[in-house]
């Protein structure tokens, strides 16, 4: 449950980030098209059998490169939160996800080791 709301949280992080970047109607399309990128990426690259996931994959992925593309899609929020001067909530933020990769390292481990 955790993880879904750090996914949630990371996407909104990123449409704010996207919206405070232009004035025009650029705006828009970074405050959705970021998120929405996000999202599929995170969908569509994926491990064949993955007990956090249904198991199906779009793409197969192994799991070093999975678990890059995690913590990029985390690491990117919590800059996100911080270039958005919102500097505590980054923090809080990359603690929570940095807590919750510590508590589940046998996800962890199971990504490294497919």
């Amino acid at each position: 449950m955790v993880r879904f709301f750090l996914e949630i949280a990371a996407l909104v992080a990123v449409g704010m980030w996207g919206w405070r970047q232009s004035d025009n109607w650029f705006k828009y399309v970074l405050a959705i098209g970021l998120p929405l990128m996000m999202a599929v990426l995170w969908g569509v690259f994926a491990l064949p059998n993955d007990p956090s996931r249904s198991g199906n994959t779009a793409i197969d992925t192994p799991g070093i490169i999975r678990l890059v593309l995690e913590l990029a899609f985390f690491a990117f929020a919590t800059w996100a939160f911080y270039n958005m001067d919102y500097k505590i909530t980054a923090r809080v933020f990359g603690t929570i996800v940095f807590i919750h990769y510590l508590v589940s390292y046998d996800s962890v481990q199971w990504l490294l080791n497919h």
